[in-house]
């Protein structure tokens, strides 16, 4: 039933009225029949488009962000990456160790696929970021440091105490000391890199650059996706975290061998079928061609043949007869007749020579 104009007139002073007192609540809302329009918090915002309250992605992803990544090709389709940084892992501990001269415990907390835009915009700064290119694969990868491990390493290399954690200061560029030693530490990890691919496809990784700022760091397209790993690397009471990017088209070279699902396993041989192969190779049927002999002629001559022409061959009775099999030379023989068939004497045999 349409309003009358005595009753639009009664809305509009009741509106104005409640906005000189101070405005509307709830309750002055459901008694103008819902008329208002409720603003959404941003909590509420960032849940409908897929966010966490940190501004990363969430990892049960929901909202307009999980249609955007509905094409995101998945690390677990690729098996053997697992076991490559669990190789990674336990090399690392070794090396940090011997390079720190402390006690070092390497950790892997997940891998996840992401896109590179997204990645660069979740880094928490400040951070140091190294760009390294993987040498055969013709491509290159990024290395995140956070600030909690540079400090910490600058610590433990220039003999700070035990027992206290590292200062963290904000505020100010990382000095030359500071990239040089996170620069050493970055060049042992991609030697333990290098060597835990290495069982898997030869590769080297080699340090190109230091970068402060994400901008600068980007290697690949924002759009283009991308396999990162979190590690976490605890020194007693001191640590931080690593995280290794490796773009999907980093990795394409050795894809196929990260289909596997266990090492090795398209590299071994089954002897048993290569023997029955063979046996049963010696038993198989060939068909081999006598050619008594051969002319060359033009097409005109051949074209011009009638019934009734004879072609003149410069075969006779004793001379060597070549056998073909598939068109390669084989044997030589002389024709004979044996009964009612005509037969060849083998007297040779002919070294085949492939094509070059």
């Amino acid at each position: 039933m349409a309003d009358t104009p005595e009753q639009d007139d009664d809305v509009a002073a009741e509106w104005a009225a409640m906005n000189e007192d101070g405005g509307l609540d709830d309750s002055d809302m459901e008694g103008l029949g819902g008329q208002a329009t409720r603003v959404l918090s941003q909590d509420e915002i960032d849940s409908l488009l897929g966010f966490d309250e940190h501004g990363g992605v969430e990892d049960d992803k929901s909202g307009i962000h999980a249609i955007l990544n509905s094409t995101l090709v998945s690390y677990e389709r690729l098996p053997m990456l697992e076991v490559v940084f669990d190789r990674l892992v336990r090399m690392m501990s070794t090396s940090l160790r011997n390079f720190t001269s402390d006690n070092v415990e390497v950790s892997l907390d997940k891998i996840s696929s992401i896109r590179f835009g997204d990645y660069l915009n979740s880094i928490p700064l400040p951070a140091m970021l190294s760009v390294f290119k993987a040498v055969e694969w013709d491509n290159y990868g990024l290395l995140t440091i956070d600030s909690a491990l540079i400090y910490s390493i600058v610590d433990v290399l220039l003999g700070g105490r035990r027992g206290t954690a590292a200062m963290r200061i904000e505020g100010r560029p990382y000095t030359t000391i500071e990239r040089n030693l996170v620069e050493r530490m970055v060049s042992v990890v991609l030697a333990d890199m290098s060597s835990a691919f290495e069982p898997l496809s030869p590769v080297t990784f080699e340090f190109d650059r230091l970068e402060t700022n994400p901008r600068f760091a980007t290697i690949v397209r924002p759009g283009n996706a991308a396999i990162v790993i979190n590690l976490r690397i605890d020194m007693e009471d001191r640590g931080g975290r690593l995280e290794l990017l490796l773009p999907y088209a980093t990795l394409e070279p050795v894809r196929e061998l990260l289909l596997q699902m266990f090492m090795g396993e398209k590299f071994g041989r089954d002897s048993i079928w290569e023997g029955h192969l063979a046996s049963e190779l010696w038993l198989t049927d060939v068909d081999l061609s006598a050619v008594l002999d051969e002319q060359v002629m033009s097409l005109q001559t051949i074209m011009n043949l009638r019934v009734g022409d004879t072609i003149m061959l410069g075969c006779t009775s004793d001379a060597d007869v070549e056998m073909r099999c598939g068109g390669v030379p084989m044997l030589l023989g002389r024709m004979g007749r044996v009964g009612s068939n005509i037969a060849i004497r083998v007297e040779r045999s002919l070294k085949t020579v492939g094509p070059k």
